[in-house]
């Protein structure tokens, strides 16, 4: 082997004309790595010289059409001795002219990038490929065209096809999840699946049930869903939540498992509203708040806002009819309560440890209602949730009580929860179940009062 630097440029040019007139062997030119190309020439000569000069210098009549793109590429001649395994060979083909029987042209106008393949490996991997390339109506083309495929998540298909690795980015994932769902390829579906979960927070948890919904990941929407619920006020506040479309808002309003009160929520879907009819290019006001909600609005529980709560949100927003803030009111204020066409089901997410607190160790049977409230005044040494109260029922026969149960913060005086219902007793001495329409946060070292006022239903 000479060392370059003792070749001159007309050497070069001098020995590689000398070799048209011989047998055919191996030239091996260097362009820092060795390349090995079959051509006319010399057996065994080995030339090694700068790229330029041999672009430049060397006679057509002996150098290959292809010597100067192919002395950046790895050896061609042999190649498979160099590749210990069948991944390794695989590998080496990824995105590789090398035998390459098909190309894709993937992507849109500037952006699109021509990248090449092998059927064999694509059918191997995807029915898809397979019926494009095998199938009764396959295609004869070898240029195929996929305008609504992202090239960086097309390469991360080919790459995991050839290779079995993946690679996937918070940028990529959602696109190379729907190329994989695409070619039908659900072992790196999977792999985009896990990846999302190990991201999912409460501020990216709309925007990943809306792809989840769009791609059709049911696991991976369950996942969201549940986040949603344990941090509702940090997901509905985070900024991909104004971004939903209305099934996904929709999906969210109905849960019961949502963890916040029923005024913020409301107040949650009318900046959606806003930001809705933005993209709707609609001037934002009351009528087409109302209209752009549609069928979510329904879905919004009214009852469950204390009656201070829907005067100041709700009442005054425009966004219900005359009637429906009537017939609402009356529903807070009055007894026998109205029908108003709102779920009154309450919300709860609560996983912890239900715990009951006793008043009393026994009770008489002299016990008995007389129409005023009955107050505990309490305080809790760290935070928990009240869900609703025990009340006792009349002994002497099955009773029907119409009752509100409230929990008020005693230095404030302000109200933080409070139920208008009914219940049932049978005639025994058992603590009968009475639940708020929602739980109550009580935060420690704060003084509460806990109300309950029972009237017989007639």
């Amino acid at each position: 082997m000479l060392e370059s630097s003792k070749i001159p440029t007309s050497y070069c040019r001098l020995r590689m004309s000398e070799c048209t007139s011989k047998t055919q062997g191996y030239t091996m030119a260097k362009a820092g790595s060795n390349s090995t190309l079959e051509d006319e020439g010399c057996t065994n000569l080995s030339i090694i010289a700068v790229q330029k000069n041999i672009e430049e210098e060397t006679d057509a009549s002996c150098a290959s059409p292809t010597l100067a793109q192919d002395l950046n590429r790895e050896p061609v001649y042999n190649w498979q001795a160099t590749k210990r395994s069948l991944k390794e060979r695989f590998t080496f083909l990824f995105n590789n002219e090398l035998l390459s029987d098909v190309k894709f042209v993937v992507g849109k106008g500037r952006q699109a990038q021509r990248i090449p393949s092998h059927k064999f490996v694509l059918a191997t991997g995807s029915a898809v490929f397979d019926a494009m390339f095998n199938g009764g109506m396959a295609t004869m083309s070898t240029e195929i065209e996929l305008p609504d495929v992202e090239p960086a998540a097309f390469l991360a298909l080919l790459r995991f096809l050839y290779s079995d690795e993946v690679q996937i980015g918070p940028e990529t994932v959602m696109t190379t999840l729907y190329t994989a769902k695409k070619y039908a390829v659900p072992a790196l579906e999977s792999h985009c699946v896990d990846f999302l979960t190990k991201h999912l927070r409460a501020d990216n948890a709309f925007l990943l049930l809306t792809q989840a919904r769009l791609f059709d990941e049911p696991q991976l929407a369950s996942l969201c869903f549940d986040t949603i619920d344990k941090s509702t006020v940090d997901a509905i506040n985070a900024e991909g939540f104004t971004d939903i479309d209305i099934d996904t808002l929709c999906a969210v309003l109905q849960r019961d498992t949502l963890s916040i009160r029923e005024s913020r929520l409301f107040g949650a879907a009318v900046r959606w509203a806003e930001a809705e009819c933005q993209r709707q290019q609609l001037p934002v006001s009351t009528e087409n708040k109302m209209k752009v909600l549609g069928k979510a609005l329904p879905l919004i529980r009214f009852p469950l806002m204390t009656v201070e709560e829907f005067a100041a949100g709700p009442a005054q927003s425009g966004i219900l009819s005359d009637r429906e803030v009537v017939n609402l009111f009356l529903h807070f204020t009055v007894n026998p309560k109205p029908h108003v066409d709102y779920i009154d089901r309450p919300r709860c997410c609560l996983r912890g440890r239900e715990c009951s607190i006793t008043r009393f160790q026994q009770v008489e049977s002299r016990w008995g209602y007389s129409g005023t409230s009955d107050r505990v005044r309490f305080t809790v040494s760290r935070r928990i949730t009240v869900v609703g109260f025990g009340l006792y029922g009349s002994i002497h026969g099955p009773t029907d009580y119409q009752v509100n149960i409230q929990i008020v913060e005693y230095e404030k005086n302000e109200t933080v929860g409070q139920n208008d219902t009914g219940f049932s007793c049978d005639g025994t001495a058992n603590v009968f179940r009475v639940m708020f329409k929602e739980p109550i946060e009580i935060l420690p070292n704060v003084c509460y009062t806990a109300c309950a006022t029972l009237k017989l239903s007639w």
